[in-house]
């Protein structure tokens, strides 16, 4: 597991190969990561858009942008947690991600960057 806290707000992450859903034959990986996200300011924040950098080790960058998180804007009041799961594919078996997580604090609006520290994405096989 890997962490970063930025202003009072903690990123966690976990991630998971899922050798079921992945095709190493037709060079394709299938990866989910756990994501746990901890207020520990004094203020209520919201979570209100993610971007993600993809990178794959078949020199591939993908850039992700967005609204939330699965479909969400978590608010967390200070002392707070939130945690979703999600997934990405990769056509390597080894490769990585990082981003940021653009929070608002209710009191007076403040938008600030919270970055997701960054973690690897490798099939468990490539350790051998």
């Amino acid at each position: 597991m890997v962490a970063a806290i930025t202003e009072g707000i903690k990123i966690s992450v976990r991630t998971e190969y899922q050798p079921e859903y992945s095709s190493p034959y037709n060079m394709h990986y299938v990866f989910i990561y756990k994501i746990l996200i901890e207020n520990t300011s004094d203020y209520t924040v919201q979570l209100l858009r993610r971007h993600w950098l993809i990178y794959d080790t078949d020199s591939s960058i993908k850039e992700v942008e967005g609204e939330g998180v699965v479909g969400q804007q978590p608010i967390l009041e200070s002392g707070d947690s939130h945690s979703y799961v999600s997934g990405c594919n990769l056509k390597s078996s080894i490769g990585k991600m990082k981003g940021t997580y653009t929070m608002e604090r209710i009191i007076d609006g403040k938008k600030f960057e919270v970055t997701i520290p960054e973690f690897n994405l490798i099939a468990p096989f490539r350790y051998n």
